[in-house]
This record gives C-alpha cells, structure tokens and sequence, in this order.
C-alpha cells in the first residue's frame, strides 16, 4: 500500500527521480552524448520513439532498426525537425526472424561505427496465436529470442568499442513488471504453444517473454563480468503508458473509475524516463545485472531473481537460435527440457 501511494505522489526515491519523472528530467545532467553510438529497438512510436527522440536532444548518434521502414523514415524526421544535427540511420530489421537479425548485423558492421550503447526496447502481444518463421511463438521470438540473438551478435562490438573508447558500454533490456506474472516451466510452455495453440494463453505468454528479459539481465550480468568486459547490461520495467480510453457509458462511477485508473497510468514521456535513466545516467558506471521501475532499482519476481533458471534459458536460448526450426526442440530435451 504504501509503495502505491508513493507510486501515485511521484515521491522519488534513492536516485532523486520517480514515476512522474520525465525522460528529458532524468537526463538533464548526464553527460554530452555526441560520441555515443545507440542503438534503440521499436523506435517508431511510443516509449521507443520518445527515447530515441530525448537520446537525439542529447547529441547521441541513433540507429533505429525497424520492420517497417516507412515508419522509421518518419521517426527520424520529426527528431531531426526538432533536432536539425542529430545523426539517424534507419536500418532493417524483424526481431522475429533470426535470419533478418542476422542481417541487420552484418549491415551494421559494415558501416564501421563504434557501439556504445543497446537499447533493447521492441515488444509485441499477440493477441491470437502465431508462430514466427522459425518455428517460434511470435510474442517469445520477438519480445526475447530476437533481442537475444542481436544481443549475443554486437557483443563483441561493444566490448571492442569500450576497450578502445574507454567508455563503459551499456545494455538495456525493457521487460515489465508482469514477468512476475508467469510461473511454470518455462521451456516445457514455450515448447508447447510453439508446436500447437491449444495451450496458448496471449498474457501468460507475454509475461513468459518478459521474464525471459529479466533472466537475460541476470546471466549475461555474470558472462560479462566472468570476461571482465567494460560493459553491463540492466533491465527496466517503464511502467503502464497512459493512452485514450474508451468508455460506453457515462456516469458518476464510471468517471470514477476511469480517474482513479488514470493515476496509475504515466505519460509516454514518463514512461520512457527509467529507459533513458539507466541508459545515460553518470551514476551507474559498473552497476550491471539489475531490475529497475520508476528509475529505481526494484526486486524482480521470485522466478526472475533464480540463477539457476536463468542459465538454463541461456542454453536453451543458444539452441534455438542456431538451428533449423524443425530441429529447435529435440535438442532442448537433451539439456533435460522433457515432457515438453
């Protein structure tokens, strides 16, 4: 109870920001970013937009991998008519198809550019099942398994460009405070709406997808430090994004309702803040394998703080992206996956 109230005064807490911090607020006082890199996932609209957009005030240079590049190319026109010098790259890319990050990879380093910062934002619902071109439920192979694979591919840039640069690269995962949703097997379920949609529940697999970033957090924390890289990787929950809604009746207790509703929801702006607190923020130098919300650091589910489960991900994670759809889920039983 109390935390919600706090939630709902905006009170800040340890890092002087809260959840009515805005993105511009939070990065008011980190350093100049023109020699940053970033490279920000889901860019065209909402939190990703609004990230991109206050990364670019701030002078960093911005790739914005999208799938649909018309609405890229408009992105990184409202930035540069706000920011006439910002430097944006729109480059191709779907997160559901390993194939397409593969690509988008091998793009990226022919163009020669350091990589300081990966802002891991896209994310998907699917409301009705589908399977991606790899033979993975959509939700899991876009929200995870994508940003997974792109992940695991600029890695080393990274460690490169912060060895030559001296300046610590970050990773940034968005998940959402709903991976606490999920409990279960969490290879046993994915394997199961994979192969068929009887079982497929739209939020329970999109709760999987986020707990699947938090524990991505966790272990490439631990790889990261075991190779002493000078990079850490930390993971956001951005909190609900206030939008329109839409009632069919009026009244007294439904505006009620739809007010107290609101004062739990943030601005776009808002929403994007603990995304660019972590990303910019002077005061996280080497603080790696953490959660935060409200751009604080926060406690993870039970599930999502379990060593043990996320190293089982990770190898699990590295079969499936280095093999033929038809072929994901037998090796998977051979890690001790069984009764999937």
């Amino acid at each position: 109870m109390f935390e919600t109230v706090k939630y709902l005064i905006g009170s800040t807490g340890a890092s002087g920001f809260g959840s009515k911090s805005t993105a511009e607020e939070v990065t008011n006082t980190c350093p100049d970013l023109r020699s940053i890199t970033a490279i920000i996932t889901g860019a065209t609209s909402g939190i990703g937009a609004e990230t991109a957009r206050v990364l670019a005030k701030r002078r960093a240079r911005l790739v914005l991998p999208a799938r649909n590049l018309k609405a890229a190319e408009e992105a990184k026109a409202r930035i540069v008519s706000e920011f006439p010098e910002s430097e944006i790259i729109v480059m191709a890319l779907d997160l559901s198809s390993l194939s397409s990050v593969r690509n988008f990879v091998s793009e990226f380093k022919l163009l020669n550019l350091p990589l300081n910062l990966l802002i891991n934002n896209a994310g998907k619902f699917s409301h009705e099942h589908a399977i991606s071109e790899d033979g993975i439920e959509m939700t899991f192979a876009t929200n995870y398994l994508g940003h997974f694979l792109l992940t695991k591919l600029l890695l080393n840039t990274m460690i490169r460009t912060a060895k030559q640069t001296g300046v610590q690269g970050r990773i940034v995962n968005v998940s959402s405070s709903i991976h606490g949703w999920f409990s279960g097997n969490m290879i046993r379920y994915i394997g199961q709406i994979s192969r068929s949609k009887s079982q497929y529940d739209a939020t329970r697999a999109y709760a999987l997808s986020k707990l699947a970033n938090v524990l991505h957090t966790k272990e490439l924390a631990q790889r990261l430090k075991q190779v002493d890289a000078n990079v850490t990787v930390n993971c956001v929950h951005p909190g609900i994004v206030r939008t329109r809604l839409t009632r069919e009746r009026e009244g007294f207790i439904t505006d009620l309702v739809f007010f107290l509703a609101s004062k739990l929801l943030k601005t776009i702006p808002q929403a994007a803040a603990t995304t660019c607190y972590v990303a910019t923020h002077p005061g996280l130098v080497n603080l790696s394998g953490n959660y935060f919300a409200d751009c604080n650091k926060a406690s993870t589910s039970k599930l999502g703080s379990n060593s043990n489960e996320a190293a089982k991900l990770w190898a699990a994670s590295e079969i499936m992206v280095s093999r033929q759809a038809k072929a994901v889920f037998d090796p998977l039983n051979a890690l001790g996956y069984h009764d999937m």
